[in-house]
């Protein structure tokens, strides 16, 4: 069954440290943005009960919300949207918390790790 793709408003801001770090790997990997999207997830997990999840993927599924960062596609099921809405995604590469972080102003708790979050 086809899906059409949809493009919704920009429910996450990724910080221009994230854009390069999303380039850099999808170079290192050999990804080609140009037909693969970074989907972004909010999976059950981790001490405060949900996580984020970032990965490659080609296909957009039935109610997925499609939205576009500086180039960067970025895809997410409608739950996980609902939770990112108004999120911010960094990357630091210093000593404390290298990778990537989201900054969630929905998230009532988090973890100490800053590894998972709940609403």
């Amino acid at each position: 069954m086809a899906t059409t793709e949809t493009t919704t408003p920009q429910p996450i801001q990724i910080t221009d440290r994230a854009l390069a770090k999303i380039r850099e790997t999808a170079e290192d990997e050999q990804v080609d943005l140009s037909s693969t999207f970074l989907r972004v997830a909010v999976v059950p997990g981790g001490c405060s009960g949900l996580t984020y999840d970032l990965g490659w993927d080609t296909t957009v599924q039935e109610g997925d919300q499609v939205t576009e960062v500086d180039g960067v596609r970025v895809v997410m099921d409608k739950k996980s949207y609902l939770c990112i809405d108004g999120t911010e995604l960094d990357f630091t590469d210093g000593l404390d918390g290298q990778g990537f972080h989201f900054l969630n102003p929905q998230a009532a708790r988090t973890c100490a790790c800053g590894e998972s979050f709940g609403l």
